[in-house]
């Protein structure tokens, strides 16, 4: 049987500046050249920014929406998935992903963080959510895919 393809979830704020924004598209970048398939949840902000990393990099984006129009997505989600389960949807992002980057954000992303350490999925934390015990902080986009990576045992 063939491997299934590895997906890294990508959770952060739903608006950030452009620092936030630059670091989580040049996450998206490196998680599609490496051939993995990005979840997020589809719309502005860190997942806008990663999103569009990974679609100009020709990765596959999967948006995963509270609302029940897919076409409320950002521009650079490949696949939409309109939940109608407002933050509920936070549970399928954390369960698609094989393991999570987390950039800043508020307590949307910290309960994608919780349901994750719950579930025992790793949470990549760049340079962001140090005090929250079971993250692990890496300073950089490039380190913290380079962990993900690592975590689940994938070149």
């Amino acid at each position: 049987m063939p491997e299934k393809q590895l997906i890294i979830g990508i959770i952060g704020g739903g608006s950030c500046g452009p620092e936030a924004a630059a670091m989580a598209q040049r996450a998206g970048e490196l998680i599609a050249r490496r051939g993995a398939a990005l979840v997020c949840g589809g719309l502005g902000g860190v997942m806008e920014a990663a999103s569009r990393g990974a679609s100009m990099t020709g990765g596959v984006v999967i948006g995963v929406l509270p609302g029940d129009d897919a076409r409320a997505c950002n521009p650079h989600v490949t696949y939409p998935v309109a939940t109608g389960m407002g933050h509920a949807r936070n549970v399928i992002i954390v369960r698609t992903a094989h393991v999570l980057i987390a950039f800043e954000g508020e307590s949307g992303t910290l309960s994608e963080i919780a349901i994750a350490l719950k579930l025992g999925k790793p949470v990549i934390g760049v340079d962001a959510w140090r005090t929250v015990k079971g993250v692990i902080v890496r300073s950089t986009p490039e380190e913290a895919v380079e962990e993900a990576f690592g975590r689940i045992g994938r070149p």
